[in-house]
């Protein structure tokens, strides 16, 4: 088809989308409707991708054509610090985004809500690709960033790398802030193509060296709450500190202060709002085993104060020097904390549950505890494997509890293994512990053992969360599911052939053939090779997140029909609702109007949850970044032995023994022209042949840290083996 063909095709196809009876149609229809041989059908596609790319006309995800403004579509924009960005369309949030051109981004900042329109449809190999063309809603009411300034004029240079643009701060506006102070700005004027954001100073934090600042930085960044307004303290002050004789007469049903009980938490908790129990019925061969979860809601009631401020916050965020609770520590750390010796009331799961791990009859119940003895996680650890306690707890003090913790292990591997069998996955990253000083200064980082007595525990949690779930599935009564969907064919597809390019396989045939027993043979089978961290990485990434949702659809990754979060409802706050239901549920107070009220209620809830849980996970990561940041600033110029962790066209990740993680760049490297091998992951010097493959032993030194974009620069120094000699 020639050029002057193709030009007189695309002004017939502008003619017919603009038609007022023209209905949105596919390629092959549009085809057909004009009289396009096959001959000239890839010609009729490059007009099309033409006139779409160029605006004037429009495609649907669908892959259908229309008027431009037809397919305009909603959705939040997402920066990229090298200037162009990404949508997540609304009610797409499981579908991958749209790419924004950095031409196209116009006067969008981080997180803005836009209206844009598609200029390419993604077809597997490419993204697609779209234009902003309004800017609905503004994400960034207040920034956080460093205060510059030069004579009279002030700017602010953001926190948010993705935040490209420096606001301006007019004079009489900057609180007499100065260079080196960190700040919040409020956006007066979000500016346009040819000025700068402006704002006004409402808070200086302080100077960006001052302890405690960094971390105030991120918790303002993200919007977190701190210090619970007066009324609400006023209100959790006057809860009684202990449980009266007429509550605990009502549950003299499960009175279960006789039945030794036990808390296994870390050594620094404080919040403890599980405790267990176990029983064997030796004639049976069965396990009773009992999971007493701290009954927040009897002190926290719907609509109350606290109970409105505790939706709010969502869950409570643990940062590397400090928690934002969720609730009035007053609370958190008092009347529902399962403390030692205490009276306690709870909501109980009494499981009963055979040698296979399959539980045969279970009870959920309004109940009283008294915990017998607060455990830690080494302490508990200590006496399963016969080792000696150095964190100063009394061992002697655990052994009258040894044949019942011996017991929770042997039920613990039952159900793990129970797990595992059905093809649940466990990636068991490796984690690490940010020791400071009072001052907030890091002075350690060092590896975080999860052992026997820490995953005893999750097995309990997990088995409780299954169990309560699949009783109010059954029942078809509102409730707040933890869910975890299916991942996207066609991202593990990309992951298939990646994987086969390692030498490993990964079976996937269409949607119906994705099985977490799959996944679990490959994380199995890739276990101690070079290429175990990256492929671990890529499996998780290619996987959707789990989120709260009022419809059952079953937990992916736990290889799990039912789960919910039942079990911590001092932090987190769909535990807390659901506790609500499960008590009106047992009292026989579960009637129509109420099933109606939680029908409107609970998708708003578990929204708002998913929501606050991505943004705490957010903050911590962040702060986790930065103050390993802060902790290898101090060796600057210091050697270290590493492991490869990442290979990219632009430099080599380098991860050491206390999981600090930085990057070699490939303009460091200049003892040779570096070449990636995408399919292989690896870094082929040109001409020494000289490969860096992911797991190789390296030897580094510390270059540079940057706590601003949270990174760390090394060089590599000698390969590990040389180092060695």
């Amino acid at each position: 088809m020639q050029d002057y063909q193709k030009d007189k095709l695309a002004k017939l196809i502008i003619e017919l989308v603009n038609d007022k009876i023209y209905v949105p149609m596919k390629a092959k229809e549009l085809c057909m409707l004009m009289g396009i041989p096959k001959a000239e059908r890839s010609d009729f596609q490059e007009v099309l991708d033409r006139l779409v790319s160029s605006g004037k006309i429009g495609v649907s995800q669908k892959g259908k054509y229309g008027k431009r403004e037809s397919f305009t579509q909603v959705g939040t924009f997402t920066a990229n610090s090298r200037g162009f960005g990404f949508v997540t369309l609304e009610g797409h949030e499981d579908e991958e985004d749209i790419f924004i051109p950095a031409d196209y981004v116009g006067q969008a900042l981080d997180g803005d809500k836009v209206r844009i329109i598609q200029t390419r449809k993604g077809d597997g190999q490419h993204r697609s690709e779209g234009h902003i063309t309004q800017i609905l809603e503004h994400a960034n009411k207040e920034i956080v960033g460093y205060y510059h300034k030069n004579k009279n004029v002030g700017f602010v240079e953001p926190d948010n790398q993705r935040i490209l643009k420096d606001i301006f701060i007019p004079q009489g506006k900057d609180m007499r802030a100065v260079n080196g102070h960190k700040v919040v700005v409020q956006i007066l004027n979000y500016g346009d193509a040819h000025h700068k954001p402006e704002g006004r100073i409402k808070e200086i934090l302080g100077h960006a060296n001052d302890p405690g600042v960094d971390i105030l930085s991120i918790v303002r960044a993200y919007g977190l709450p701190e210090a619970f307004p007066k009324d609400i303290m006023h209100a959790a002050e006057s809860v009684p500190e202990s449980v009266s004789e007429d509550i605990i007469a009502r549950r003299a049903d499960h009175d279960f202060r006789n039945l030794t009980t036990v808390t296994i938490d870390g050594e620094d908790a404080k919040d403890l709002d599980d405790a267990v129990s176990l029983e064997y019925d030796e004639e049976k061969k069965q396990y009773r085993l009992y999971v007493h979860i701290a009954d927040v809601t009897e002190y926290v009631k719907e609509h109350s104060l606290i109970d409105q401020e505790a939706l709010n916050r969502g869950t409570s965020v643990y940062l590397t020097d400090r928690v934002i609770p969720m609730l009035p520590r007053v609370l958190c750390n008092g009347i529902c904390s399962l403390n030692e010796g205490v009276d306690r009331l709870t909501l109980s799961c009494v499981m009963d549950i055979d040698h296979n791990g399959t539980v045969v009859n279970h009870e959920i119940c309004e109940s009283v505890i008294r915990s017998d003895k607060r455990m830690s996680y080494n302490g508990v650890h200590a006496v399963l494997c016969d080792t000696e306690l150095t964190n100063g707890e009394d061992k002697d003090s655990y052994l009258p509890f040894k044949p019942m913790l011996e017991k929770m292990y042997e039920l613990s591997q039952i159900l793990r293994k129970r797990r595992y069998d059905r093809g649940g996955i466990d990636f068991d990253f490796p984690e690490s512990k940010i020791l400071l000083d009072e001052k907030g200064h890091v002075t350690d980082i060092v590896p975080y053992i999860r052992n026997e007595s820490h995953m005893l525990i999750e097995d309990f949690m997990l088995a409780a969360n299954e169990t309560v779930a699949e009783d109010f599935f059954w029942q078809q009564v509102p409730f707040v599911y933890r869910v975890h969907e299916k991942p996207d064919p066609e991202k593990f597809m990309t992951l298939s052939n990646m994987v086969a390019n390692f030498g490993h396989f990964l079976r996937i045939r269409d949607e119906d053939s994705i099985h977490p027993k799959e996944i679990q043979k490959l994380l199995d089978h890739i276990v101690g090779t070079p290429e175990e961290p990256i492929l671990k990485t890529m499996t998780l990434r290619s996987m959707k997140q789990a989120r709260y949702s009022t419809e059952n659809s079953g937990h992916f990754g736990l290889a799990a029909k039912y789960y919910c979060h039942f079990t911590s409802p001092i932090r987190r706050y769909p535990d807390l609702q659901i506790h609500r239901i499960i008590k009106e549920d047992l009292r026989g107070e579960l009637k129509a109007k109420r099933i109606a009220h939680y029908k409107d209620l609970l998708p708003a809830v578990a929204d708002r949850s998913s929501t606050l849980e991505r943004r705490a996970d957010e903050a911590e990561r962040e702060t986790d970044k930065l103050k390993m940041c802060e902790y290898m600033q101090q060796h600057l110029g210091e050697e270290f032995d590493g492991v490869i962790s990442g290979i990219t066209n632009y430099g080599v990740y380098v991860e050491l023994p206390n999981t600090v993680e930085g990057m070699v760049s490939i303009r460091l490297m200049d003892n040779d022209y570096y070449v990636f091998h995408e399919d292989k992951y690896e870094l082929v010097g040109e001409r020494t042949g000289k490969v860096y493959r992911l797991g190789d032993k390296v030897h580094i030194a510390v270059m540079n840290t940057d706590k601003l974009t949270r990174t760390i620069d090394f060089r590599f120094v000698k390969p590990m083996e040389e180092a060695w000699e």
